[in-house]
């Protein structure tokens, strides 16, 4: 079934959760494999995904709780996959993104681009200053709309859903294969409940 609210765009963010349990398991591929990272409050997991507009997960990711955020959104993009209503391919991109200012990267918006879809990307102030001190050189600022900006929060609020479920605030899953489960469950069980 195609979803409306697809088209109203969809966000891409992330979340760690603190692994309560101690260090990385044995075997299986160490602490990486696991998705557990080293921070200062011990083992972590950050969750990535893509949400639509009804706070819904669309696609998701686990990697260790160090990682950046940017480095997994072309993967997660990759991911989106909504089945139309009747016959036809699946819908793999949305309409337009709204991201934070942690994805406003080069690469990022090229990819959006030749993909064709619409993106909401805030520029940094480092990045904004070192384009103005080039002059003509450095290029046209990107587009931007405060409008389409208003719904940067949808992950924010889709991560609350799934944050709701203990299993997933709190990892006490050993392996990542089975958190990963885990959160693909609850995201299942949020898109029933709405």
């Amino acid at each position: 079934m195609e979803h409306k609210s697809l088209k109203r765009g969809s966000a891409k963010i992330s979340s760690a959760a603190r692994a309560h349990h101690p260090g990385a398991p044995p075997g299986g591929g160490g602490a990486w494999g696991e998705a557990l990272g080293r921070s200062r409050g011990g083992p972590t997991t950050k969750i990535h995904l893509a949400a639509e507009g009804h706070y819904r997960p669309l696609s998701l990711l686990i990697t260790p709780g160090q990682r950046a955020d940017c480095t997994r959104f072309e993967p997660v993009m990759g991911k989106i996959c909504v089945p139309r209503a009747g016959f036809g391919r699946p819908r793999r991109a949305p309409d337009g993104v709204s991201v934070d200012e942690a994805y406003s990267k080069g690469k990022i918006r090229a990819h959006l681009r030749k993909r064709g879809i619409r993106h909401v990307i805030p520029e940094k102030k480092d990045q904004k200053a070192a384009r103005l001190r080039r002059g003509s050189g450095g290029g046209r600022p990107p587009g931007f709309s405060t409008d389409r900006c208003k719904g940067r929060d949808t992950v924010e609020r889709a991560i609350g859903k799934l944050e709701q479920f203990r299993a997933v605030a709190t990892r006490y899953d050993i392996r990542g294969r089975i958190h990963l489960g885990t959160i693909t469950a609850v995201a299942l069980l949020v898109w029933l409940r709405s």
